[in-house]
């Protein structure tokens, strides 16, 4: 049986549309021998690689409604000038809801990926303190306060690779990479992005070009991309929209997977 890697890329809301490949591989019976994640998809992996399968992930999205889920997140840092929100309210959420707090509890083996800020260079977790990992890597900039660890200043993992499967190489046979970074399509009636979106935006727009670069460089085995189109960062609340989104590429990626794992594609 070949080992398969799987790699959670950032997209903030979008990265809820991994929830449905985690069900597409839990309908094949594949369990992955090794995750990676960035950003949002260093979330939904967190909880993945603690036991939480696909159906019940969805469940847990649903369950926390609409003023929950706005709370936990929009905890506004008055008193700072490094981000709009101070993310202790998604890392207290994080502590209460992943059935794992270090990453030797997890049952399948888990890689974070954060970004240091000052030198500039990619940090992976696979040890230590499950959530302190996840927190910093979802600290998108101007967004969630930066998390300071051993010296460290750590932001969004998204600022050096957004889609982490290269990390996963070395340890599997087949490298799967969701890719859910989304597009944006023109605004003729509101064509100026306010200040907020256009921060997020560029910033999205460079990890999408540091993703193709690595792709022209060297592919991962299967790579889907979810035509998710003008969904915000934070438009979390389109949660049902964006998974039914995916249908079709889940179903695309169900069938690739099972040629590649029936020795159909070599």
């Amino acid at each position: 049986m070949k080992r398969v890697g799987l790699a959670l890329g950032g997209g903030g809301a979008k990265g809820l549309s991994h929830i449905a490949f985690l069900q597409a591989l839990d309908e094949l019976g594949v369990r992955p021998a090794v995750i990676a994640g960035t950003s949002i998809g260093a979330v939904i992996a967190g909880f993945y690689a603690a036991g939480v399968s696909g159906s019940q992930l969805e469940q847990i999205v649903k369950d926390l409604g609409f003023k929950d889920l706005y709370k936990m997140v929009l905890d506004f840092s008055i008193l700072s000038n490094s981000a709009i929100y101070k993310g202790k309210g998604v890392e207290d959420f994080l502590s209460r809801a992943i059935p794992a707090r270090t990453f030797a509890e997890a049952e399948i083996p888990l890689k974070v990926v954060a970004t240091d800020f000052w030198n500039r260079k990619e940090v992976v977790f696979t040890s230590g303190s499950l959530i302190t990992a996840i927190r910093a890597s979802i600290a998108m900039p101007a967004l969630f306060e930066p998390v300071l660890l051993d010296g460290q200043v750590l932001i969004d993992g998204g600022a050096v690779n957004s889609l982490p499967y290269d990390i996963l190489r070395p340890e599997c046979d087949l490298t799967i990479a969701i890719d859910v970074s989304g597009e944006k399509t023109y605004a003729p009636k509101d064509p100026v992005p306010n200040m907020v979106e256009s921060i997020l935006s560029t910033f999205q727009i460079m990890q999408a070009s540091i993703v193709e670069a690595k792709k022209r460089l060297s592919p991962p085995d299967i790579y889907v991309k979810p035509a998710l189109t003008n969904i915000r960062v934070l438009d979390f609340y389109r949660y049902k929209e964006i998974l039914a989104g995916v249908r079709h590429e889940v179903q695309w990626f169900k069938d690739t997977l099972r040629k590649h794992l029936e020795g159909q594609v070599s």
